[in-house]
């Protein structure tokens, strides 16, 4: 990943605004504040009610998420939130995501999500649709 990353190096760009609960006893936005919205990144296409992601009768589950902190992440304010598809499996899609706030990247993150049948809760690949549009989204606007 991009040492110095920017918002435009993400094909997925969406933001949060920070409330003073999300706070922790160091004043700082908790860490599990961090990871929903990294998680805002992947919802906001996987999940997407004009047109989802997912096959009939599947759903996302989260298989795996790291978070690398460059700095602490503080309210008030907005973080915005950049995220693109890293690689793309026959089940599973990995996403890279970077968080900025005034426009300093203070963490960035991957996860990997697979796709599994509601009834069976086993993986199911993607479909050809989803795994077509997954790959617009694996780099910046400049991509």
């Amino acid at each position: 990943m991009n040492p110095d990353p920017r918002l435009e190096d993400y094909a997925i760009q969406t933001y949060e605004k920070l409330r003073f609960a999300d706070t922790d006893q160091q004043g700082h936005v908790n860490s599990s504040v961090a990871s929903t919205m990294i998680e805002t990144g992947r919802v906001e296409v996987l999940y997407d009610p004009a047109n989802p992601m997912y096959g009939q009768d599947c759903t996302f589950v989260l298989a795996s998420q790291t978070i690398n902190y460059h700095t602490e992440i503080m309210w008030p304010g907005l973080v915005e939130i950049g995220a693109r598809v890293a690689r793309i499996g026959k089940s599973s899609v990995a996403f890279e995501y970077a968080l900025f706030q005034n426009k300093k990247c203070v963490a960035t993150a991957s996860a990997v999500v697979v796709q599994i049948s509601e009834a069976t809760r086993h993986s199911v690949p993607l479909n050809a649709d989803s795994i077509a549009r997954l790959e617009k989204l694996g780099g910046g606007a400049g991509s």
